[in-house]
């Protein structure tokens, strides 16, 4: 496997989360030689927040774990790369109520504060056991949590991306910290897209809290990415707060909020940066727009654009594909005061291409592994930041041998 160029060039140093234990092993349904089946268990007392796919098809394992959320507790998360348990019908339901079951029976817990994630080949099923066999083993070879456990962790849950992804940051003014650690290269779209996000927190905090932390750093992070607009079966923010800390959310709000969000935005931009057959990295803001929300829909309509992804991918500053992106957004646009800029370089503005304009500056910055593309929409004081990568052949080789 070929690493993407935009990767980091190592996993970072990811403290202990106290409260919380890891371990992983190999059940071969698809991958041969590594591990693809995560355990994660969480000390009692440990409060759980999420936010999942809005795809009418979810996988079992989301609608397993909206229904547990009403309970506000986790005590062990599963999960499995390969199979996605998405459009498995019965079958899927069984899967999921037997491996939640046969945890809950070893670790002697609550089945409603266990969590489940599956990820990778939708509608295909399979048999509970080729999962449950390894409960018993894993339950044994639990260790604290660490860099090398996380790391191991992170590679267990991936599919078809290049490197495992963690992140981790203190809260500012005190020893405690979030941690997390994400899987995503393809099918990546806003609500969420084919990723897992699993983080983790010693602080004091409640569920309602925590919930309201977990779907703002979303909006700002996870749901405004975007690989190839295609949104997933099986997407799953989860995030645990073991509260072993002697801090609590309440004397920490800003500190925690802001440790989060750090995390939850590096996490996002990680997995676009290993978008599948990536080889750039692209910001796309827009300003001056009617509402945030039509800001938004614009820059993704920019960020979703083939045309507009293929030609920085070529590295072509063919500025033209830009402003039709705007326009078939069907958000409100000054046609006559609408800027754009490639970089630094002022592309285009009054309604046609900005007189001084040098293609060659716009060409120089399209041969950077960072890209920034910003338009100015000239209609309102509103804003919104998306993040996307080019598309190259590699996408398509990817995807037209994932099954083969």
């Amino acid at each position: 496997m070929t690493i993407s160029p935009l990767a980091p060039k190592d996993f970072p140093d990811m403290p202990n989360v106290p409260g919380i234990r890891i371990a992983t092993a190999h059940s071969g349904m698809r991958y041969e030689n590594r591990d693809d089946l995560c355990l994660i268990t969480m000390e009692d007392e440990t409060r759980v927040a999420g936010v999942f796919t809005k795809s009418l098809c979810a996988s079992a394992p989301v609608d397993w774990c909206k229904e547990n959320l009403q309970y506000g507790y986790g005590r062990a998360l599963i999960c499995n790369s390969g199979n996605a348990n998405a459009f498995t019908g019965a079958k899927g339901e069984q899967i999921a109520n037997e491996s939640a079951k046969a945890i809950a029976s070893i670790l002697s817990i609550p089945k409603d504060h266990i969590y489940l994630a599956s990820t990778g080949v939708i509608g295909e099923v399979f048999e509970p056991i080729e999962l449950t066999k390894h409960f018993d083993q894993m339950s044994e070879s639990l260790e604290a949590s660490g860099s090398a456990s996380w790391k191991q962790a992170a590679e267990a849950i991936t599919t078809t991306d290049t490197f495992p992804k963690g992140s981790t940051a203190k809260i500012k003014g005190t020893d405690a910290v979030v941690v997390g650690i994400a899987k995503g290269s393809g099918m990546i779209a806003p609500d969420m897209a084919t990723m897992l996000a699993f983080i983790f927190t010693d602080i004091n905090i409640s569920q309602d809290n925590l919930q309201k932390v977990v779907q703002e750093a979303t909006n700002d992070s996870f749901n405004s990415i975007t690989v190839d607009s295609d949104t997933s079966t099986s997407d799953s923010v989860l995030v645990f707060a073991t509260g072993k800390s002697q801090y609590d959310w309440d004397e920490n709000s800003e500190a925690f909020e802001a440790a989060v969000q750090l995390v939850f935005k590096d996490l996002a931009h990680q997995i676009v940066k290993d978008g599948e057959g990536a080889t750039k990295f692209v910001e796309i803001e827009v300003t001056g727009a009617d509402t945030d929300q039509a800001a938004k829909k614009i820059a993704m309509s920019i960020a979703n654009s083939p045309l507009v992804k293929t030609a920085i991918a070529a590295e072509d500053a063919n500025w033209g594909r830009i402003v039709m992106a705007i326009g078939k957004s069907g958000e409100k646009a000054n046609r006559d005061l609408l800027r754009i800029w490639i970089g630094s370089e002022l592309v285009a503005k009054n309604g046609q291409q900005n007189p001084s304009y040098s293609e060659k500056k716009a060409t120089q910055h399209l041969r950077k592994d960072n890209i920034k593309i910003r338009a100015d929409i000239g209609v309102g004081n509103c804003q919104a930041t998306v993040w996307t990568c080019d598309l190259t052949e590699r996408y398509i080789e990817i995807n037209a041998g994932y099954r083969s």
